[in-house]
């Protein structure tokens, strides 16, 4: 998969990698060429006493230096810029992957492991590009070019490269097989811990409320302890990979000194060819060692690799219509027919055979108790989520036919959990309408009923929101996620169990306000109090998936037990007559 994914990502960054090959080659040719030239000033200039050669010899290294600098300098800087580039277009997929991706495949990874794979495996696989350009283009080319330099220079110690060299390598690969299955599986102790360090910061109140915070630390204990032990354990293969490096370095040289003292002893070699040979050495095993540092990386990005990948394969089980009906006239006009629906390895369906019609200029309200399915129900019209039996229709066209911006454009949703995102008031409410103006807003604020606290902020519309309206009560998020809705004027209004949070005052002029507003709109209100949907032309009552009860609040109370109990359990006889 890391293959894949640098082949895929790096093709419209072909140009710059080839410069950066191009001046990596010319750099690493310079870095070679130094040791012979020092070779020559020490035999021809140093032991003949010739100044002149020496002045000469040391102006060309000089010029050889610059110019390898130059070169590595732009190798970096152009190397840096396409891996920034690289991650930059990795994270984007991944983002635009995860935006297409429906209930299903989010529950499947888990919001936390989400986050970690366009964030620190994007890290890691984008670092692995950063070093191949800086170091896994020079390594090869420096240990090529060191061997036949140092053969040039003297073939009778060559047998010591055929030694050295595979003797690091076999010593390198044992380490890396052994660090491969710890950075797999520190990658999986990451996501656990920030699985729960965002459980005990979005918990925060709960867990302060009960007493819980004892218990909280001990498990993000036990996580990060899971964590530091696999790290420690990589992390001391990983600490022996230089050492080991610098021991084969080290007896090489020594080898070189041994055995070249003896050939220079004899006649066969000059001091300047040993001192050459002995820099070609330390080049190429340097070479190795930067190769070593990539193998390192390697195994983690190959991880981060394969974790980015499945999430960029995974296709969204809400498939887009290969050829969209658009129907001329949008009226809104809503029907389930026979529609169930089961979560991916749930034993039981969470609904079965719920069938109804919603009208235009009618309110169709859906009460039941907790679990019931009335959000799975409510979350199946915009598609959401896909039926896995039977068919939601809106204008007489499967939802699954229409093309989904078109349908998503005229559905007004007020999720359960009313989420606000960070910014301001106004830019919340142009979630709902991009191009509205301040009158539209102002308007929309007046029929959620939240123009009054709006007014009461020192910048109005410009008021400042945090992330998920921290900063605002429940009643006052809710009633803004309600005003968002409104802005749009959809033709189809989805409330979700949407004025929980609101007193009964407040409650009953928000539902007045938008009487008026919803007069030619489908209404879908999904509840537990029976004081909001007590005047619904239409009421269906669930109960573990199943419509078991509908009808108008005074049919309800003749026919069905079930509304019955709840009525019992909120009302009074005389408040539910």
């Amino acid at each position: 998969m890391l293959l894949r994914l640098l082949r895929e990502r790096l093709r419209p960054y072909r140009g710059p990698l080839l410069l950066v090959v191009a001046l990596q080659f010319v750099g690493t040719m310079a870095a070679l060429y130094l040791p012979s030239l020092n070779a020559d000033i020490i035999d021809r200039g140093v032991s003949r006493g010739d100044t002149g050669y020496i002045m000469h010899t040391g102006a060309i290294m000089l010029v050889v230096s610059l110019l390898q600098i130059l070169c590595s300098a732009s190798a970096v800087y152009v190397g840096a810029r396409t891996a920034m580039g690289f991650g930059r277009d990795v994270r984007a997929a991944v983002f635009h992957r995860v935006g297409t991706f429906s209930g299903r495949e989010v529950s499947h990874f888990g919001a936390p492991s989400l986050i970690t794979r366009s964030t620190n495996d994007v890290q890691q696989v984008q670092m692995l590009v950063l070093m191949s350009c800086t170091m896994m283009v020079t390594a090869p080319i420096m240990m090529v070019g060191g061997v036949l330099m140092a053969m040039r220079e003297d073939l009778g110690l060559s047998w010591l490269l055929a030694v050295c060299v595979p003797v690091l390598f076999v010593t390198v690969a044992v380490i890396i097989s052994r660090m491969v299955p710890g950075f797999r599986l520190m990658q999986r102790r990451i996501d656990a811990v920030n699985r729960i360090l965002r459980e005990q910061i979005t918990g925060i109140r709960v867990v302060r409320a009960f007493v819980r915070e004892p218990y909280e630390a001990r498990r993000f204990g036990r996580a990060n302890d899971d964590l530091t032990a696999v790290a420690i354990g990589t992390g001391r293969w990983m600490a022996t990979m230089f050492p080991s490096v610098m021991l084969v370095l080290n007896l090489s040289s020594v080898a070189v000194l041994w055995f070249g003292g003896h050939r220079v002893d004899a006649g066969d070699m000059q001091v300047g060819e040993l001192t050459a040979f002995l820099a070609y050495l330390v080049q190429i095993l340097m070479s190795v060692m930067m190769a070593t540092f990539m193998l390192i990386m390697v195994p983690r990005a190959s991880v981060c690799a394969d974790r980015i990948g499945e999430v960029l394969d995974t296709s969204t089980s809400v498939v887009p219509p290969e050829e969209a009906v658009a129907p001329s006239e949008v009226r809104g006009e809503l029907e389930l027919r026979g529609v169930g629906f089961t979560y991916p390895g749930a034993e039981a369906p969470v609904l079965r055979d719920v069938s109804f019609t919603a009208l235009p200029g009618r309110t169709t309200a859906v009460i039941g108790s907790t679990g019931a399915g009335k959000t799975t129900m409510l979350s199946l019209v915009p598609r959401l989520s896909d039926v896995t039996a039977g068919g939601v229709y809106v204008d007489g066209v499967d939802v699954r036919r229409w093309e989904p911006e078109r349908l998503w454009s005229h559905i007004g949703l007020v999720p359960q959990k009313a989420f606000l995102f960070t910014g301001t008031v106004a830019s919340n409410l142009r979630y709902g309408k991009p191009d509205a103006t301040e009158e539209d807003m102002w308007w929309a604020l007046e029929v959620a009923q939240a123009r009054d606290f709006v007014e009461a902020m020192p910048e109005g519309l410009e008021g400042p929101v945090s992330q998920g309206g921290g900063n605002l009560s429940g009643g006052q998020r809710q009633r803004l996620a309600i005003a968002r809705a409104v802005i749009r004027r959809p033709e189809i209004y989805l409330f979700d169990d949407s004025f929980s949070a609101l007193d009964l005052a407040t409650d009953a002029r928000l539902r007045a306000a938008l009487a008026p507003v919803t007069t030619g709109s489908t209404v879908v209100l999904v509840a537990q109090r029976v004081s909001t949907i007590i005047g619904a032309d239409q009421i269906l009552v669930l109960e573990d998936g199943e419509v078991v009860g509908r009808g108008r609040h005074e049919e309800l109370l003749e026919t069905c037990v079930t509304y019955q109990e709840i009525v019992r359990s909120q009302l009074t006889a005389e408040e539910a007559a």
